[in-house]
C-alpha cells in the first residue's frame, strides 16, 4: 500500500499468485501451485487490530506509522477512487463499468489497519446472485440469464470506518401513562357504554450511558448505502491484521468518506440508539424526549476493508448494479424489472377478475 505495485510470484512458475477466497493460501491461476500465508504471531495482531486515537486523527496527528501513499485512479463517470494491484493498466471501473486507464496519481491516506478475506470464491458468488435475481417478480429473463452467464464478477475490497465511544447522555422529557374513563354513547336510540383510553404526563429526567464497540460506517461514495447497509451484518470477529497477500488478484478501494465525516455519521447512528435508551430509562406507556445531551470519551477508529464480489451489467442499454457480501453471501442490488411480465400480470388479473364477475353474475358463486 505504498503506491507500488506488488507481485506476488509462484515459486513454480512464476506466474502472478492469486488468494483463494475461504483459505489462508495463494493459488497459481497457470499451474496450479499453492503457498500458504504465515499467520500473524498473537503480538503482531494485537497491534494491528488495535485502535487509533480519534481525536489525534482529526488533528492529523496520528504517527507517520499509520499514513500511507498510495496510486489511486479516479473514475470519470461515477468518482470511484480505486487502488488497484498488479500489472494492469486499463480496466472497466467495478461500479459502473465505465473504462478507465490506470493513472500515476498518489493520495495520502490512513493505512488499513485489518481485512476480512474473501470466504466466498466468484462461483459460489455468481450462484447466490443469479438465484435472488431468480426470486425476483417480474425480473427480465434475459437479464437473470446474462447475469447466470455473463462475464466474472469482480471481487472488490471496500473501505470502511469501525467506530468506539464511551457515551453519558442527560435527558429531560416526559412519562405518558394510560389511564381508561367510562363514558355513555347512544346510537339510534340505543345506549352503551365505552372505555375511552386517555394519557396522563408526567415530567422526566435522568442518565443514561453506553459504550459503543465497532460502530460500522462505509467510507465509499461509490455505491448507494442501501445497498451496503442491506449486506450487513458483517462478523467482524473474523477481521484479520492487513496483509497484502491477502489482496492479490483483487481490487482495493481508497475511501473517499473522510475520517470526520464518517465520525459524523457514526454519531448519527449513535444518537439513534441513545434515544432508544432514553426511552426505556423514561418508562411508561409512552414517552416524549425533549433533549438529550451526550459527553463522549475513549473516542477511538479503525480504517477496515470488507470484501464484496460486484457486477455492473448494461443490459438493454441500462446498467444494473449487484453486490455480494464476500463473507456470507447475501446479495443486493438494483431492482430490475420486464414490462412484458408486468403487463401479462395485469392482463392475467384482469381475466381473472372478469371470470369472476361472469361466474357472480350467472349465480355459480352463489
Amino acid at each position: 500500500m505504498d503506491g507500488t505495485e506488488r507481485h506476488f510470484p509462484c515459486k513454480s512458475c512464476g506466474a502472478d499468485l492469486r488468494f483463494a477466497p475461504g483459505q489462508t493460501q495463494l493459488r497459481c491461476d497457470h499451474c496450479g501451485h499453492v503457498q500458504s500465508i504465515p499467520e500473524a504471531a498473537p503480538e503482531g495482531r494485537t497491534r494491528a487490530l488495535g485502535e487509533h486515537d480519534l481525536t489525534a486523527a482529526l488533528r492529523d496527528a496520528l504517527p507517520p506509522g499509520a499514513m500511507e501513499e498510495v496510486r489511486t485512479t479516479p473514475c470519470p463517470s461515477c468518482g470511484a477512487l480505486v487502488e488497484f494491484r498488479g500489472a494492469e493498466h486499463a480496466t472497466e471501473c467495478p461500479f459502473c463499468a465505465t473504462p478507465v486507464v490506470i493513472g500515476t496519481g498518489t493520495n495520502r491516506q490512513i493505512k488499513p489497519q485489518a481485512l476480512i478475506p474473501f470466504q466466498l470464491d466468484e462461483r459460489t458468488a455468481r450462484s447466490a446472485m443469479g438465484k435472488w435475481l431468480g426470486s425476483l417478480w417480474f425480473a427480465p429473463n434475459g437479464l437473470v440469464e446474462y447475469a447466470r452467464k455473463g462475464r466474472a464478477l469482480n471481487g472488490l475490497y471496500v473501505p470502511y470506518w469501525t467506530f468506539d465511544a464511551e457515551t453519558r447522555s442527560a435527558y429531560t422529557g416526559q412519562r405518558g401513562e394510560y389511564y381508561y374513563e367510562t363514558r355513555t354513547v347512544t346510537v339510534d336510540g340505543k345506549s352503551r357504554q365505552e372505555q375511552v383510553r386517555k394519557t396522563r404526563w408526567y415530567h422526566a429526567s435522568g442518565r443514561v450511558r453506553r459504550f459503543f464497540d465497532d460502530v460500522l460506517v462505509l467510507a465509499s461514495a461509490s455505491l448507494p448505502r442501501r445497498y451496503t447497509d442491506a449486506l450487513a451484518p458483517w462478523d467482524l470477529g473474523r477481521l484479520e491484521p492487513y496483509r497484502e497477500d491477502y489482496l492479490a488478484g483483487f481490487t482495493a478501494e481508497g475511501y473517499t468518506v473522510g475520517l470526520e465525516e464518517g465520525w459524523a455519521r457514526a454519531r448519527e447512528e449513535m444518537a439513534q440508539v441513545i434515544a432508544q435508551d432514553v426511552r426505556r430509562d423514561i418508562g411508561g406507556d409512552e414517552q416524549r424526549i425533549t433533549s438529550v445531551d451526550t459527553d463522549y470519551s475513549a473516542e477511538t477508529f479503525k480504517h477496515v476493508l470488507l470484501p464484496i464480489w460486484m457486477a455492473a451489467y448494461k443490459y438493454n442499454g441500462k446498467s444494473y448494479r449487484f453486490v455480494v457480501n464476500g463473507q456470507t453471501g447475501k446479495v443486493q442490488g438494483e431492482r430490475p424489472y420486464s414490462a412484458w411480465k408486468i403487463a401479462f400480470a395485469i392482463l392475467l388479473a384482469l381475466i381473472v377478475a372478469g371470470v369472476f364477475a361472469w361466474a357472480n353474475q350467472k349465480g355459480y358463486l352463489g
